[in-house]
């Protein structure tokens, strides 16, 4: 401590954790039921991976209560509302986790009574998580985990939510809303020169007062375009919540060693390509304290990038995705032709779950970061596939790939994490990043 009473190294942004410290990083749990003890999906390999690490990170995708006794009410309209028994809990902590995100786009699937017993749940369990709260002060701060080899902190939020589900802060008279830490995106449409004037055209001749055009924007029947060089989609971040967000990060890493950053995002829907926000974004959280940036929610593998001897995973792609749901509502029949009268839940799910029987949405990575000298020596990328075409009951729960499936899945993100400028060889089936040293600060 320093004469003036200002605490050394307090605006410090680098990583501080013992030598061998590693964290183990997965994308989203759909998890709709225990799997830790399935002798015959071969999960028991990829346990062992996680149980190994300081820190293990996986974003919840799922409510976790009794439905027996739960007293509220489904919140989502035509869509799947994704639930678990409370041994989940217990459940997630045997495969290994100790750190989830729950700031997604299902947190709110069985409103806030949902949101609040799957906290209860993962707070009797001994899990830290982070991204929800009674107000945005608490969804958006970070929660703790002490480890053998220093404090490891977690901020999370999401950039794919439902309305109702972003928190809020106290105003006056007005109390705060209960909820989850949000990233509030505008989406633009980009058009080339050629089409966007074909744009302004059609605004220009409309009598709709919801079409306006102006600049190099034009809103036409409530789609914002704007120009550039190609056909795409184009997103901004809220700068009130990007301010935020950096401050939390900035004053967590002044009471931790080791800070994950997690973010939960489909935009651009179907891509492999992440937003155009998001990198400089990722890389903004980083030059502000953070260790980790973990990306997560198109439910397919985006690409690598080391940053300043950091990781940033765009997205890991599935690690469970859980298709054995026995509870659903009455409008996913409808959405998809089903009668609940006549048809079982599984009948709606081949029908509901046509777009996602591609081998890409059942592949994916478990990422080992090894730190030595507070710097990323090493990442290894383990490939893991969730059995595309197996029954529902033993369908979307992973296992080591080998072969030529573990080589193909890895060839994949070699090509998505080129444009990154990220070399990653494949050595006896597994990826391999080694870092050379660099200074963080």
């Amino acid at each position: 401590m320093m004469e003036d009473g200002n605490f050394d190294n307090v605006g410090s942004t680098a990583t501080n954790v013992t030598d061998g410290f590693t964290m183990v990083a997965v994308s989203d749990l759909m998890i709709r039921r225990p799997i830790a003890k399935n002798q015959r999906s071969g999960f028991g390999d990829v346990a062992e991976i996680l149980r190994s690490a300081d820190a293990t990170f996986g974003n919840l995708e799922t409510n976790v209560f009794d439905i027996r006794t739960f007293k509220g009410s489904p919140q989502v309209n035509g869509d799947s509302y994704h639930v678990g028994p409370p041994e989940l809990g217990p459940d997630l902590k045997a495969m290994g986790f100790n750190l989830l995100s729950f700031a997604n786009n299902h947190t709110f699937d069985w409103g806030l009574e949902g949101m609040r017993e799957t906290s209860q749940i993962l707070d009797q369990t001994g899990i830290t998580y982070a991204g929800v709260g009674e107000n945005l002060a608490q969804a958006g701060a970070a929660r703790y985990l002490e480890t053998a080899r220093g404090r490891v902190a977690l901020v999370s939020f999401a950039a794919t939510f439902t309305p109702t589900s972003r928190a809020c802060d106290p105003a006056g008279e007005a109390p705060g809303r209960p909820g989850l830490a949000a990233l509030r995106l505008t989406n633009s449409i980009v058009a080339p020169p050629d089409m966007f004037e074909s744009l302004r055209w059609i605004s220009n001749a409309l009598p709709d007062s919801s079409s306006r055009q102006g600049g190099d924007r034009v809103v036409l029947a409530g789609a914002t375009f704007k120009i550039g060089d190609k056909v795409g989609y184009s997103f901004e971040a809220d700068p009130r919540d990007i301010h935020e967000i950096l401050r939390n990060v900035r004053q967590v890493k002044q009471f931790s060693d080791f800070l994950i950053v997690s973010n939960h995002g489909h935009e651009p829907e179907g891509s492999q390509e992440p937003p155009d926000y998001e990198q400089s974004f990722a890389r903004r959280l980083i030059d502000t304290g953070a260790d980790a940036y973990v990306g997560h929610g198109p439910h397919q593998l985006r690409g690598i990038e080391i940053y300043r001897g950091r990781p940033i995973f765009y997205s890991l792609g599935n690690f469970v995705f859980d298709n054995l749901q026995t509870v659903e509502g009455a409008d996913y029949f409808a959405e998809y032709g089903k009668d609940p009268r006549i048809d079982t839940v599984a009948d709606l799910l081949v029908e509901a779950n046509k777009g996602w029987a591609i081998p890409e949405f059942y592949e994916s990575i478990v990422t080992v970061s090894r730190f030595e000298g507070n710097q990323l020596s090493e990442l290894r990328l383990i490939p893991v596939e969730l059995g595309c075409s197996e029954r529902l009951a033993n369908r979307g729960v992973p296992r080591l790939a080998s072969g030529p499936k573990a080589v193909a899945i890895l060839e994949r993100l070699q090509k998505l994490s080129k444009a990154f400028g990220n070399d990653i060889t494949i050595e006896n089936g597994v990826g391999v990043i080694r870092v050379t040293s660099s200074s963080p600060e």
